[in-house]
């Protein structure tokens, strides 16, 4: 069924467990009918983890501010086939990661939320639920209870102790045997633990989880969550932004300064759709020469561009009729949405929109993608193991805008950074903002800009990879004359009915014949360097057998 819970009221445990303190879930066990987790608090120096590191169990209500640690910690449990896994910690660039063969889903960091999710399953509070999040559990210094039965007891707190203070609950150290259990901490869980981990359930845990997720996606207008296949959620280490995020090293020209077309150009032009005059427009300055024009109007000048363009020389095109970018739908039908022109559809020119400095006001029809996405989407669990993907909810048309694609704007240095840390899939989030690389001496493959959109971004991070898609990406930019900063913008490569999954070639390659990716998809094969490359599983008829290639 599509998820659509509605929003809770704050649970009312008043002392909680911060994000930045904790470093991981360990184990999860059942206690009088609630879910509780083992948590390890941050320590100073790690990794490695030290082995007096504190350890403390908790009920739900205590980590609604850290449900991303959770759901990492189910992530790997679900991976495992319901077992935590008892596999070798490895230290990489500062960071703890799992043996690569047993690496799971890499989601870690994030703001956790003020309200969890109901226990109720009809998505309302139960009278139970009210009942048990008003209750104040105590903390003791060494307080234990029954984990899992009558027989079982277990410490609640190792190495440490706790303490509630201003609505946080903070773990001190302590090494006297009288207040607290001391213990190796890297040898958490214990086999006991993990042996009652196995029956335990997680679904309250789940539930917190996505309502979580729910209350992020409240922010992002006509975006809904669905997920017939599972009981999983999106990463709660993702934040839904509105627009890019400029982090240190990347400088982006001020809106203000933007250059914007003037007269000739005005609002009530072409039928009140504002620019017709391509010559003249001085947005399009820069953009696609329409040839045809050209060549019907300046037959001397249509020669030399055509001469000076086939032996690469730079070309002055001032004056030249451009190409606007979209078809405008008829004045009054509204239902018919602007699309991409189909030279631009094709050629994959820069395209060139007016912005709020220009002349022409805002209903000219050069402005589509700056007015963000106007079509519902839906994010949904794919069946076919292929995680996260998205569809629309309406038909698109062949052209049609559907949004862009988000993240943080980060310098090439701090992409190879994040890179190296995190391994070769983070290729999938980053994408370098090189289109003018050959337009400019002073900007290069090495200094460009890179999105980022792993951890901050929009919808369409969760569009899939495939070799045949139904759509593409496009440069657009709203001042000419900055060729750093640009939007990356995904429209319809064709008529794509209600319902059909999105998607996107990673490798932003051209269309090609049949027969020639099947032979590159023997050669890739037979290559012995796509040994460790990610497999596709696109299932398109012209899939190349692998990402990256």
């Amino acid at each position: 069924m599509a998820v659509n819970a509605p929003l809770l009221p704050n649970a009312r445990a008043t002392y909680r467990v911060r994000a930045v303190d904790v470093s991981k879930v360990l184990c999860h066990r059942q206690r009088n009918g609630q879910e509780e987790y083992l948590v390890r608090w941050q320590a100073l120096k790690e990794p490695p983890v030290p082995p007096r590191a504190i350890c403390s169990w908790h009920p739900l209500k205590e980590l609604i501010l850290c449900l991303h640690h959770v759901q990492s910690y189910i992530e790997q449990l679900h991976d495992h086939g319901g077992t935590i896994a008892d596999s070798r910690s490895i230290t990489v660039a500062g960071a703890e990661y799992l043996s690569p063969n047993e690496l799971p889903n890499r989601k870690r960091k994030a703001p956790g939320l003020s309200a969890p999710l109901s226990n109720g399953d009809s998505g309302s509070l139960t009278p139970q639920d009210s009942a048990s999040f008003s209750r104040e559990p105590s903390l003791g210094i060494t307080s234990s209870s029954d984990a899992s039965g009558p027989t079982r007891q277990a410490t609640e707190v190792y190495n440490g102790f706790l303490q509630r203070r201003e609505g946080k609950i903070i773990a001190k150290k302590s090494k006297d045997p009288n207040i607290t259990k001391i213990v190796n901490a890297t040898k958490l869980p214990t086999p006991e633990m993990r042996e009652a981990a196995s029956t335990a359930p997680v679904s309250t845990a789940e539930r917190f989880i996505r309502e979580a997720f729910l209350q992020k996606l409240r922010t992002v207008p006509k975006v809904r969550l669905e997920n017939h296949v599972d009981t999983s959620t999106p990463s709660l280490d993702f934040t839904f932004i509105r627009e890019f995020e400029l982090r240190h090293g990347v400088h982006r020209a001020p809106t203000e300064v933007n250059l914007g077309c003037q007269k000739p150009c005005r609002p009530n032009m072409g039928q009140y759709m504002g620019c017709e005059y391509t010559k003249l427009c001085g947005c399009l300055e820069y953009a696609a020469v329409d040839e045809l024009a050209l060549e019907s109007k300046d037959a001397d000048g249509y020669h030399a561009y055509v001469h000076a363009k086939q032996n690469g020389y730079v070309i002055d095109t001032t004056g030249m009729p451009k190409r606007f970018p979209y078809r405008k739908s008829k004045v009054g039908d509204e239902k018919v949405p602007s699309t991409l022109q189909p030279f631009y559809l094709e050629e994959r020119h820069p395209i060139y929109e007016c912005n709020s400095n220009c002349n022409c006001g805002p209903v000219c029809k050069s402005r589509v993608v700056q007015k963000g996405r106007k079509v519902p989407l839906v994010i949904f669990k794919t069946p076919n193991n292929r995680g996260w993907g998205v569809y629309c909810a309406e038909d698109l048309i062949r052209g049609e805008f559907i949004d862009t694609y988000l993240g943080e704007v980060i310098t090439n240095e701090e992409a190879d950074l994040r890179e190296s840390k995190t391994g070769k899939d983070k290729a999938s989030y980053l994408y370098s903002l090189d289109k003018f690389v050959d337009d400019d001496d002073t900007l290069t493959e090495e200094n460009c800009y890179v999105v980022d959109g792993q951890y901050m971004g929009g919808v369409t991070r969760f569009l899939n990879h495939s070799c045949e898609p139904n759509c593409r990406q496009y440069t657009v930019s709203y001042n000419k004359h900055d060729l750093r900063v640009y939007d990356l913008a995904f429209f319809a490569y064709q008529d794509i009915p209600a319902g059909t999954e999105l998607t996107f070639d990673y490798m932003d390659k051209d269309e090609e014949e049949e027969e020639d990716v099947l032979r590159q998809r023997e050669e890739a094969a037979r290559n012995p360097q796509n040994e460790d490359k990610k497999p596709c599983n696109c299932g398109a008829r012209k899939c190349r057998g692998y990402l990256w290639v």
